[in-house]
């Protein structure tokens, strides 16, 4: 487990905001108050890189949608 204050700094930049984990240095690390500590179960970090990947094309659309109603209610 590493240093609290780094779980700290490391939840601040979560890609996967409101879960327990990030993703830097091109690995997943699940965060805790605790600490953090590296995930390396491959079939989970899989999960996660599909999960992240459907929230930010999820995110895109949001963005598109809302900038097509911006520019419709003129």
């Amino acid at each position: 487990m590493s240093d609290p204050s780094v779980a700290k700094r490391l939840r601040a930049s979560a890609p996967l905001s409101g879960a327990p984990v990030i993703r830097r240095g091109g690995h997943w690390w699940l965060v805790t108050g605790a600490g953090s500590l590296l995930a390396t179960d491959p079939v989970f970090t899989g999960e996660l890189n599909r999960f992240a990947a459907a929230r930010a094309a999820a995110d895109r659309e949001v963005a598109r949608l809302r900038a097509t109603d911006a520019g419709t209610a003129r």
